[in-house]
């Protein structure tokens, strides 16, 4: 199994899994044309695409959704409060909608999913482990803490990407006004960069050998921060992040490297 993000960060995220030829993406919060013309860089047809996967309804990570689902005819997978504010907005075709409850698995080719619900201020957020051929890849960004939801969605996964958005102390000194601070900084906002580290940390030590620190905010944080202290916190748990795990930084704007699980 393959995973490639298209994009990640606040300006848009969409992360591409692929078994094979089967593959599916996870979020399409960028521009179809953006979508399109990525995917057929990978040789994957568009048209082949087995299926989105949606975490939540904001904008970065649906902003593609209604275009590409109406040209290629797409189904949608997403938790039945999400699915309702797709249709409010008209970002998704109704008939191609498939409601999952957090918590439920579903095959989808050769992936077996499984969802888990999050905290974030959406209607019903959930993240995904994809599973093929005996690996397991795991998706966790926009989440304001680590609820025990989130780690039996994702312990024992070999690939996992979770979220580093932000350094706590440039976030608070920051041109930002109170309340988005306050939001980013509450149980349903995002994850910092020691948190989502320490999330990465729990994931290595039940067997993750790839990391990937995602949905990075471009005005409080940097690559180099967010991989910084992951590194020193993989370091104080005795484990060598330049020999024991490939630990990596998904860009904000363009794809990343193709990482094998």
């Amino acid at each position: 199994m393959q995973l490639i993000t298209l994009a990640s960060g606040s300006s848009g995220n969409c992360i591409l899994l692929r078994q094979g030829d089967a593959a599916v993406l996870v979020d399409a919060g960028i521009s179809c044309r953006r979508i399109t013309a990525a995917l057929r860089t990978l040789d994957v047809d568009p048209a082949a695409l087995l299926g989105v996967l949606i975490t939540h309804e904001h904008t970065d990570h649906i902003a593609g959704l209604a275009t590409l689902t109406k040209r290629f005819r797409l189904p949608v997978w997403t938790a039945p409060g999400t699915a309702r504010q797709l249709l409010c907005r008209a970002a998704a075709r109704e008939e191609g909608l498939h409601p999952v409850e957090p918590g439920e698995g579903f095959e989808l080719g050769p992936f077996r999913i499984e969802t888990f619900p999050t905290s974030h201020d959406a209607a019903q957020p959930m993240g995904f482990s994809l599973s093929a051929g005996g690996r397991r890849a795991a998706v966790v960004t926009d989440l304001g803490y680590v609820s025990e939801e989130v780690l039996d969605g994702i312990l024992g996964s070999h690939l996992v990407l979770c979220e580093a958005n932000h350094d706590v102390e440039w976030l608070k000194t920051g041109p930002y006004p109170y309340y988005l601070k306050a939001r980013i900084l509450g149980d349903k906002g995002h994850l910092s960069n020691e948190v989502g580290a320490g999330l990465a940390l729990r994931c290595v030590e039940r067997g993750a050998r790839t990391v990937v620190l995602a949905h990075l905010s471009a005005q409080n944080n940097t690559p180099a921060r967010a991989r910084t202290v992951a590194e020193t916190v993989f370091r104080g748990a005795g484990i060598d992040p330049e020999r024991d795990v490939t630990l990596s930084v998904a860009p904000r704007s363009e794809m990343s490297p193709l990482f094998e699980v």
